[in-house]
């Protein structure tokens, strides 16, 4: 499907030299007696990188990736592949250390996730803005010792490391925000 300028959203996903764009940010400018400049700023689905693009034609037309959010299910690792089943149709999926990134410190067992398909094949992982995970490991905290505004490293059942408040205990549950990797709230 063929859109133009005006048919962009912040979000859409375009295809440009046969890779999928995620539209960042876009604008039009019309300088008196030329032809009107387009800038869209995006984000390759594929490696990541962001970049600005300028098109300089009249009428710039773009080509809507074909791109499907399935929601699915993280089963289990076997050391170099990780494998998510999809809710509906129950298709496995398996996927790399390199194509989840930083998404493997918040993903554990049964973990519900959103797997980005692009032309059939998995791409990448939405991981949900929170995650509950149980700190494994935090050094005691003592009566008086707030000197340094009362925070402590925690080590999470994932292997993340995240800043914690004093009250904090192994074996406690937390709120993770996936976005920044910071502490939210204590859960239990």
């Amino acid at each position: 499907m063929s859109i133009n300028f005006s048919n962009l959203t912040r979000g859409l996903v375009i295809e440009l030299d046969g890779q999928p764009w995620e539209v960042i940010d876009y604008e039009r400018h019309k300088m008196q007696q030329r032809a009107p400049v387009t800038r869209i700023k995006m984000r390759n689905l594929l490696s990541k990188a962001v970049v600005e693009r300028t098109f300089q034609q009249y009428s710039t037309g773009f080509t809507v990736a074909d791109v499907d959010t399935r929601p699915t299910q993280f089963l289990y690792t076997d050391g170099s592949f990780y494998y998510f089943m999809d809710q509906e149709t129950f298709d496995q999926y398996d996927l790399t250390k390199d194509v989840l990134g930083d998404s493997l410190e918040y993903l554990k067992e049964l973990a519900m996730v959103d797997i980005v398909l692009y032309n059939g094949s998995p791409i990448s992982v939405k991981m949900p803005t929170h995650v509950e995970l149980e700190v494994t490991d935090t050094p005691p905290s003592f009566r008086g010792d707030t000197a340094q505004g009362g925070n402590k490293p925690a080590t999470l059942e994932t292997g993340k490391v995240v800043t914690v408040p004093m009250f904090i205990t192994p074996g406690t549950i937390i709120r993770v925000d996936t976005r920044n990797g910071e502490y939210t709230e204590r859960v239990s």
